[in-house]
């Protein structure tokens, strides 16, 4: 009993741990390569952070942004609401939902 109790204990710590190494800008490296082929306006990726707007630097247009949600719930396995979507605006705003939903 206490075996299987450590296990799944140490299986739970190896998450923590894997989240916990999955930095702030490991998030933001992987949403600029999942907004990439939608970007509209490439000057905007040369300066991209946590302010960068998809719609106005990038100039995603709105039918874009849908797919950029999909991909980003297919890279880090998660679902997004739709309350999340409506909030995904910014490269910032993208990487604390996906932190969010990660923890949940």
């Amino acid at each position: 009993m206490f075996n299987s109790e450590f296990n799944i204990f140490n299986f739970s710590l190896q998450i923590d741990c894997y989240i916990s190494l999955m930095t702030d800008n490991t998030i933001l490296e992987k949403i600029k390569i999942i907004v990439t082929p939608y970007v509209q306006r490439q000057e905007g990726l040369d300066d991209f952070d946590e302010k960068t707007d998809f719609l106005t630097d990038l100039e995603i247009n709105s039918a874009n942004l849908v797919d950029v949600i999909l991909d980003v719930e297919d890279e880090f396995n998660i679902e997004i609401d739709n309350a999340s979507m409506e909030g995904m605006l910014t490269a910032g705003d993208a990487k604390r939902i996906i932190l969010t939903k990660m923890e949940n």
